[in-house]
């Protein structure tokens, strides 16, 4: 049963950073204008955030209460499942309340008017890449998980 759940949280985490990475966002930009739909998105990634700081603990603890898992299967799933965290945090505190900052500055007239419109794209992409990061080490969890 601690295998099923193990792969059923593995699963609801990785299936919610592709959602939100690759039909939430692309969806939202494409119906709204570009200050609303950051807005949506952002609290998306935040809610991804949450639910990334809540399964990460708890897959830690399923991985290490399987009597099944042998020293170097736990081990990998010890360092997909801190990877995965880790790039939530790094966005989630990092570059999220950096971009925040800078839409802020910028104002009605939106970011790409903004002399800062550089940065924010530099900041854009490295959160773009992390969220990739993290999509290939939740397929691999989802995988190794079972």
């Amino acid at each position: 049963m601690l295998a099923n759940l193990r792969l059923l949280l593995a699963a609801l985490w990785a299936g919610s950073v592709w959602t939100v990475s690759y039909l939430a966002a692309p969806s939202a930009f494409a119906a709204l204008d570009s200050t609303q739909a950051g807005n949506v998105v952002g609290i998306m990634l935040t809610r991804l955030a949450w639910l990334s700081m809540a399964l990460a603990p708890l897959l830690a603890l399923l991985v290490w209460r399987a009597p099944e898992l042998d020293a170097r299967r736990r081990r990998w799933l010890y360092w997909l499942i801190a990877g995965m965290l880790v790039c939530s945090l790094v966005v989630y505190l990092g570059l999220q309340p950096m971009m925040a900052a800078i839409r802020e500055v910028a104002g009605p007239a939106g970011v790409r008017a903004s002399p800062q419109w550089g940065t924010f794209a530099a900041l854009h992409g490295v959160s773009q890449v992390l969220y990739l990061v993290e999509t290939v080490l939740g397929a691999i969890l989802v995988v190794k998980a079972r």
